[in-house]
């Protein structure tokens, strides 16, 4: 049984599809949808200090944006959330600390050398989460 269902989102098109399978997992079960965004602590700090306000605004900004786009795609109340740190990390927090039975989360569908040159938020929730990750890759275009 799926009673709660988490949306990890950042908003980019690669996880528009997985918001739509997950709301769509959460229909047929009648789940309670949650809907996370997390703002990369790490990306915050790497870039030039004049410029870190400006960033982490900007990336809270662009949170609420996606979180806006799952509830809008829903059917259904969505809680929401934004949290800030390394992703993985507030992923599989949020996920133990909702008692969540699944977590949805999108992913570019890269594999080989490109996955590991660029790091995978997805693939190390995969390999790290207490719960049933559902990784929905994106489609190229023409390929629906």
């Amino acid at each position: 049984m799926i009673d709660t269902v988490v949306i990890a989102t950042d908003g980019s098109e690669s996880v528009e599809r997985a918001v739509t399978v997950a709301l769509d997992l959460a229909r047929k079960f009648d789940a309670e949808v949650h809907a996370l965004y997390v703002v990369d602590a790490g990306e915050v700090e790497s870039s030039p200090e004049t410029l870190r306000d400006e960033l982490h605004a900007a990336l809270e900004s662009q949170g609420e944006t996606a979180l806006e786009s799952v509830r809008d795609h829903a059917d259904r109340d969505v809680v929401t959330a934004v949290r800030e740190g390394n992703p993985a990390a507030e992923i599989r927090e949020y996920v133990r600390d909702n008692d969540a039975d699944v977590v949805a989360t999108g992913t570019r569908g890269r594999h080989g050398e490109n996955r590991f040159l660029i790091g995978s938020v997805a693939e190390r929730v995969v390999r790290t989460c207490p719960t049933p990750v559902m990784t929905v890759r994106q489609l190229d275009p023409g390929e629906a």
